[in-house]
């Protein structure tokens, strides 16, 4: 009698939990689109809607944020879903890519200055120069380039107008690696962009743009940092020695100019495979 009771109650609960759980997911039959993602977390964004400045106001972002649940088509004979909702993201990406085609200064990188020879690898790129018996060699990679932008406005959810965005500029680390014929290894500096010495105005005193986070000796040409050889932090490091170090990349052509130069490449090369990307998207979503 008492395990028939047992038995009873543990049916009851049961039945209530698939209740509750049914009822809490009916809310949410679009978790993906309509849970805030991390790029909620940006003032800014390559979005049609920023660069048009229509926003909400459109009415084209409710149809593609819409809760209710599309039916596959099956015009198609490749086998894939195919929904409204598809052809309203395809719709989006085409005036997406549209977009982006006008703002693009030009097609082809701009040349980097002092003999610098341009190798691309995806995302990867890698400049190369010899002087006077060195090799010198800078690689960088796209992804992850382009530093988040935070205001109050942004904060408080306010937009700003498409004229006042701020313009989006690739600042990626890169590594410099210096051979000599003689040496063994190759003496690495791995460099960032900090974002307070980005911008220095006219009158000011000229500032380095870039800075050096750490260096070491590295087996040439080993694309991985191996943690065994010893690592020196500029963090704590003597200031003079510090300049010195500036010097020596500076006297290789690793200066401001080269700076400038490298967010200028990085930013028109980021932007291409932007586009790259939009176009793919959207021939993958189309099933082309």
């Amino acid at each position: 009698m008492l395990k028939s009771v047992v038995r009873a109650v543990g049916a009851a609960v049961r039945i209530s939990s698939a209740t509750t759980s049914t009822a809490r997911a009916l809310p949410l039959s679009c978790p993906t689109l309509c849970a805030p993602s991390s790029a909620t977390t940006r003032p800014f964004t390559r979005s049609l809607w920023m660069l048009n400045n229509n926003g909400a106001s459109s009415g084209y972002r409710p149809k593609l944020f819409s809760s209710k649940v599309l039916g596959p088509s099956v015009s198609c004979g490749c086998g894939g879903l195919h929904t409204e909702g598809d052809k309203a993201f395809c719709d989006f990406l085409s005036d997406e890519i549209k977009e982006e085609r006008k703002i693009q200064k030009t097609k082809a990188l701009p040349k980097m200055s002092g003999g610098w020879e341009l190798e691309m690898n995806g995302t990867e790129a890698k400049l190369t120069r010899n002087v006077g018996g060195e090799k010198i060699t800078v690689t960088f990679n796209l992804n992850n380039s382009i530093p988040p932008n935070f205001d109050e406005e942004a904060e408080q959810g306010q937009q700003k107008p498409a004229e006042e965005e701020p313009e989006i500029v690739s600042t990626p680390n890169f590594v410099v690696e210096v051979t000599k014929q003689a040496a063994k290894h190759a003496l690495v500096f791995d460099c960032h962009f900090p974002e307070d010495e980005m911008s220095h105005g006219e009158g000011e005193e000229e500032s380095d743009i870039f800075a050096i986070r750490e260096v070491s000796f590295q087996p040439e040409g080993d694309s991985e940092w191996k943690d065994t050889s010893y690592t020196l932090n500029t963090d704590s490091l003597d200031w003079a020695l510090y300049d010195h170090l500036m010097d020596f990349l500076a006297d290789r052509g690793i200066d401001n100019t080269f700076a400038d130069e490298l967010v200028e490449l990085s930013t028109a090369a980021e932007h291409q495979e932007y586009i790259k990307f939009l176009e793919e998207l959207q021939g993958f979503v189309k099933c082309n």
